[in-house]
């Protein structure tokens, strides 16, 4: 994909999803030593490929290095992600070390490399038309970014806004996430994520005092064992089981996993539909390396996958 055609297109139309984050090149490493260096990564492009998935039209904000492997956006592109809200950086971008034992994921940003806030889009990064779309996800970002986005995104309309946590949420930072969250619909938070001392102890209500504001779901993902969710509205807790056929690599599951619960809320259908259609958008990040899966599933696969799972009955 030549540099025209990303930073500077603009979409007929506007996306139903945005999807606000990094795109990054990964140097994987797992725990039993086996590596895979220089994947495109960003959890943009899992949670992208997530919503795509289940023919949500979806768009990406995002900033571009000169070293992000061109052939993995023509690929998105091939897939009918909008890539319009992607800003080329014009210098090298940010490349990680992601860093896994057991089931904590370490990430580490290489040295020599842009901040993290040079790579992450700001409001003003967002094309205009995509303004009116009907959801958006902020994607592990720092924490001032994130906060920014959600205080431009709801200040004049009222879209679904999910976000997945960069900065931990402890007892330090607690406070400060509720004020941000309470702009926001959707939490989805990973075990690393979720630090504050009542999180070890009685996740379920901690999950509830995280909500306030508008902030109805609070989710905290356990990988493979599975996880909970708090519906505010509701005021249930909710339990889903991980489901796989292979597990080959977990980068990016906990984004398809948020994308697929979100496709499932936009069309109407209820808590436990929507995490069901999660845990199949997780599954196929899973059984191969990087976003291979993700790529070339169908609705059609994930449809099949959601019902031999789950039951005729379920709506696909």
């Amino acid at each position: 994909m030549t540099e025209r055609h990303v930073g500077t297109r603009r979409s007929a139309m506007t996306p139903d999803l945005v999807v606000l984050g990094n795109l990054l090149v990964d140097d994987v490493v797992f725990a039993d030593g086996s590596s895979r260096m220089g994947q495109p990564g960003g959890a943009v492009l899992y949670a992208a490929l997530g919503a795509r998935l289940w023919s949500v039209g979806t768009g990406c904000v995002s900033v571009r290095g000169d070293d992000y492997p061109a052939d993995m956006l023509d690929r998105l592109q091939g897939c009918g992600v909008d890539l319009a809200g992607v800003q080329p950086l014009r210098r090298p971008g940010v490349r990680t070390w992601l860093l896994y034992e057991g089931q904590v994921r370490h990430l580490v940003h290489r040295l020599g490399c842009p901040s993290h806030e040079d790579v992450s889009p700001r409001p003003q990064d967002i094309p205009s038309e995509w303004r009116m779309a009907r959801a958006f996800h902020l994607a592990p970002m720092p924490f001032a970014v994130q906060r920014a986005l959600l205080t431009s995104l709801t200040s004049t309309a009222s879209p679904f806004v999910s976000v997945d946590p960069h900065l931990p949420i402890t007892d330090d930072t607690l406070t400060e996430w509720r004020a941000a969250l309470a702009r926001a619909d959707a939490c989805f938070a990973s075990e690393d994520e979720l630090l504050f001392e009542q999180a070890g102890s009685d996740p379920g209500v901690a999950l509830a005092q995280l909500a306030s504001g508008r902030l109805r779901f609070v989710a905290l993902k356990r990988g493979e064992h599975g996880g909970i969710l708090y519906d505010a509205r509701d005021r249930r807790l909710h339990t889903w089981e991980a489901r796989t056929t292979k597990v080959v690599d977990p980068t990016g599951a906990g984004d398809a996993f948020a994308m697929g619960f979100v496709s499932a809320h936009l069309e109407g259908l209820d808590v436990d539909e929507c995490l069901q259609r999660a845990v199949v958008t997780a599954s196929f990040a899973l059984e191969t390396w990087g976003s291979d899966a993700l790529i070339t599933a169908t609705r059609e696969e994930a449809d099949r996958r959601l019902r031999s799972w789950y039951g005729e009955g379920v709506k696909p």
